[in-house]
């Protein structure tokens, strides 16, 4: 029973989808900026930050003013886009 609480736990620190809009796009840099809601498994607020991305492909498919929906770890550490695909 412990390990199913201890499992239950962690499961509940994975990375959440998150909405946001693509405030800027840095393809040199590797880096997308976000304006976004809150983003529980890294604990940070709703606000307004830059990302880097796990794929650079991303970087050419998004433009100022997209809406998105993403999901976000810390890799290397740094804050870093792990998947993010369009919303109407």
């Amino acid at each position: 029973m412990t390990l199913l609480v201890g499992l239950g736990l962690s499961l509940s620190v994975l990375a959440q989808p998150v909405q946001g809009e693509v405030r800027k796009v840095d393809a040199e840099g590797g880096k997308i900026t976000l304006k976004h809601g809150e983003i529980r498994n890294l604990d940070i607020p709703a606000m307004q930050m830059s990302f880097r991305v796990s794929d650079p492909a991303w970087l050419k498919r998004f433009q100022v003013g997209d809406k998105v929906t993403f999901t976000a770890d810390k890799v290397g550490g740094q804050f870093t886009i792990t998947s993010i695909t369009p919303r109407p």
